[in-house]
């Protein structure tokens, strides 16, 4: 079974491997029904307890489909997702965020959530469609803070993506419960440092920080949108073209750098590159939960038999510290 963990002040637990309802894997988006909620039964009983969704996911539709599965299935679980301001709504903040959540529990048959995020990226210019970060501890967490007293969202949080510098002045203000952040093998530098040899942003070391100050941790990108699967051909479900996030500059290039890791597999460490990668993000103590996005269910399959096992051994992390040293 997968492990829960606390995330951070909140108390709520959560599982150390949750269900990625987005649009890059495609299940939420562009599947079956009958292939939804196969997925999600079985993540269910693998001890899947924490699923997060957005608006911005397929135009509504993850949210829609997670909503109707978990009523299909007669289902509870610990559930998460996210605002993304347009740039028309800069000057009415407030009440869009809440108009935002107000179609989201539409969609998805719930009076309310345990986690409501901003998903815009957080820079030092604030340029759309990122917010400085005074804006979005002025006017952006009021208005998710509002909410919460409410009773419509039990936490509120961010995603980390953007600016490091500003990004960590909106974590340690003691204003937020969570913050997503990109991690994986392809840029560790949330836990740390970025080691010389990789291409990236610097995260300096943000999920301890954010531990620091009691802001739980939702791994992102953890697969690098599916590099570190190690395979080029995506299913049809998936998106076709994907950017990538804090790591090199095109998928190609992960792909292509991906193939650095294949020592952890090659002599044993792991059973694959996914288990590699997947195992690496939930070796940090800091992490709360690590999200996978899935085309398939035998995808999410693979991903909770990978989680079960737990984090990567010592043997492992060492092995991956000299591939580090000698890129």
């Amino acid at each position: 079974m997968i492990e829960q963990r606390r995330l951070g002040r909140t108390g709520l637990s959560v599982s150390a491997l949750g269900f990625g309802c987005g649009a890059v894997g495609g299940l939420m988006t562009r599947g079956t029904a009958a292939e939804q909620e196969r997925a999600i039964a079985g993540a269910v009983q693998a001890g899947v307890t924490y699923f997060d969704t957005a608006a911005s996911y397929g135009d509504g539709e993850s949210e829609r489909n997670l909503g109707r599965a978990l009523r299909a299935l007669k289902l509870d679980v610990t559930l998460g997702t996210k605002v993304g301001l347009a740039s028309a709504e800069r000057g009415r903040i407030g009440p869009a965020i809440a108009a935002a959540l107000e179609a989201s529990l539409a969609r998805l048959g719930r009076d309310s959530v345990d986690l409501f995020q901003l998903h815009n990226p957080i820079t030092a210019a604030g340029s759309d469609p990122a917010l400085d970060a005074p804006t979005v501890l002025g006017e952006a967490v009021p208005a998710l803070a509002r909410l919460r007293e409410q009773g419509k969202t039990r936490f509120i949080g961010i995603t980390g993506i953007g600016d490091p510098a500003a990004i960590a002045a909106v974590v340690e203000s003691g204003a937020i419960d969570s913050v997503q952040i990109p991690y994986n093998l392809l840029n560790p530098s949330a836990a740390g440092h970025l080691p010389a040899g990789l291409p990236g942003v610097d995260y300096a070391g943000l999920m301890p920080r954010a531990q620091q100050h009691g802001v739980g941790v939702i791994g992102i990108r953890v697969l690098a949108a599916g590099a570190l699967s190690g395979a080029a051909a995506r299913h049809p479900n998936a998106m076709q073209t994907v950017a990538p996030i804090a790591s090199d500059t095109s998928y190609d290039a992960d792909l292509a750098r991906a193939r650095l890791f294949r020592p952890l597999v090659e002599e044993g460490l792991a059973g694959s590159l996914v288990e590699a990668a997947i195992r690496f993000a939930l070796s940090s103590p800091a992490m709360s939960t690590v999200l996978i996005g899935i085309a398939t269910p035998e995808q999410f399959e693979t991903a909770a038999q990978a989680a079960a096992k737990g984090p990567l051994p010592q043997p492992a992390l060492d092995r991956l510290a000299a591939i580090y040293a000698a890129i």
